[in-house]
């Protein structure tokens, strides 16, 4: 089994643990000392991994879900978030909501957001918009070849909360207001709005999978980003991710020079995520 790694980059102290993130948790994170949490847990729905098992009978993964997330409300600040992203496939695209039901029993379900990988805009759809020219169609998705189901072009992110009342940095992650009139017409007088709830994110353009993102099911490293400006980067200590895969939100944690714990059962997840840490 590889040693823990604490590598010290940007300012900021990063902990990756090759352990099970129940018991690596409970041994290695203090009560109420986590800011942050951005992960994605497997989702159960068959996709191949190194090592773990995406097969086990729903059952099973909720309960298992049940209590790594009663851990996580152990290690939460009580004015912490826990942003949690969690995607379906056609054929069980309930998934998401039976993750939502389990969780909420430990947390409040302060905010849903939508990653959206891909869309199609037509230009007639946005009006005179200067900046939209003509139809557009940007991001990256997996083909479906089925007469009966869409592709699937986006996931959730469940922002969830001790109580329901975490205050947010909503114009951390803003954007400009297309049309600028509006700009006088609120207070502060900023060219910034809040962006809403769907985040265009798209994936990184690779040539080998293998080689560039080897890891069935990673979030951006953008995203993880986001979650953490949005929750407040000022007043952020420690993030956490109990299921760290190769890293995505370590890199994130550490370019906005914040301490970073997380937790991966799977030795060669592990030593990526280590050598794309040293690596940036």
């Amino acid at each position: 089994m590889p040693r823990p790694k604490i590598i010290f980059k940007h300012n900021a102290q990063c902990k990756l643990f090759p352990q099970d993130c129940i018991h690596g948790m409970r041994e290695h994170v203090a009560e109420k000392s986590v800011s942050v949490v951005v992960t994605s847990p497997p989702y159960n729905l068959g996709i191949k991994y190194s090592k773990y098992d995406d097969t086990i009978s729903r059952d099973k993964y909720l309960k298992w879900l049940r209590e790594w997330a009663s851990v996580v409300k152990h290690v939460l600040r009580d004015d912490g978030s826990l942003f949690l992203n969690i995607g379906s496939k056609p054929t069980d695209p309930d998934v998401p909501f039976r993750v939502l039901q389990v969780m909420q029993q430990e947390f409040v379900l302060q905010n849903t957001i939508h990653w959206i990988k891909s869309i199609a805009i037509q230009k007639q759809d946005v009006g005179n918009y200067p900046n939209i020219i003509a139809d557009a169609s940007v991001g990256h998705y997996k083909p479906i070849n089925s007469p009966r189901f869409l592709n699937d072009n986006h996931e959730y992110i469940f922002h969830f909360t001790q109580r329901g009342d975490v205050k947010l940095e909503r114009l951390a992650i803003g954007v400009p207001y297309q049309d600028k009139s509006n700009v006088t017409r609120w207070q502060g007088k900023r060219d910034v709005r809040c962006r809403g709830n769907t985040w265009f994110i798209p994936y990184e353009t690779i040539k080998s999978r293998a080689q560039e993102r080897p890891h069935p099911a990673t979030f951006p490293v953008k995203l993880a980003e986001m979650c953490i400006k949005l929750h407040g980067a000022a007043r952020t200590e420690w993030v956490l991710d109990p299921f760290l895969g190769i890293g995505q939100s370590a890199l994130a944690a550490l370019k906005l020079q914040k301490n970073f714990v997380g937790f991966e059962i799977d030795r060669a997840y592990f030593r990526e995520a280590v050598k794309r840490v040293r690596d940036l």
